[in-house]
């Protein structure tokens, strides 16, 4: 996801007079520019940064989502509504089968050891940003059966 989409988009929520899409929006530029700044790339955010840090964006509103109280409803809604936004612009996540099936093909040498810390370490590098680490764990596990 480049800045710049989201930046359109952020425009396109104010012109709509969509206050609540914007502030979400505006969360997400928020996020991507300050790991720009932080990484020293203030002006060209690799869209590899950019997706990094709408998924640490989105994932922080999903734990508000679950450690919100249940009675609170109009709480609840909104935090649900902020995640449901922010995960148009989340890039697109591999699936448990195209993991094992990286895992399989590229890191045969490593799964061969058996040592899940090991698999982990060396599956990370490559994985980081592409698929959700439970996924990964939930397959390295099942592969080292």
């Amino acid at each position: 996801m480049k800045l710049k989409e989201l930046q359109d988009a952020m425009i396109a929520a104010m012109k709509a007079k969509d206050k609540f899409r914007k502030d979400a929006i505006s969360a997400l530029v928020s996020a991507v520019k300050k790991k720009g700044i932080d990484n020293g790339c203030r002006d060209n955010i690799p869209d590899e940064m950019a997706n990094e840090a709408i998924l640490k964006e989105i994932k922080s509103v999903k734990e508000q989502i679950d450690t919100c109280p249940a009675d609170r409803t109009e709480l609840l809604e909104e935090y649900k509504k902020r995640y449901e936004i922010m995960s148009e612009f989340a890039p697109k996540m591999l699936s448990a089968e195209e993991v094992k099936a990286i895992l399989e093909e590229k890191f045969a040498d490593v799964l061969a050891t058996k040592n899940k810390g090991q698999i982990m370490k060396a599956v990370m590098g490559e994985l980081k940003g592409k698929a959700d680490g439970k996924v990964i764990n939930q397959v390295v596990a099942e592969l080292t059966k």
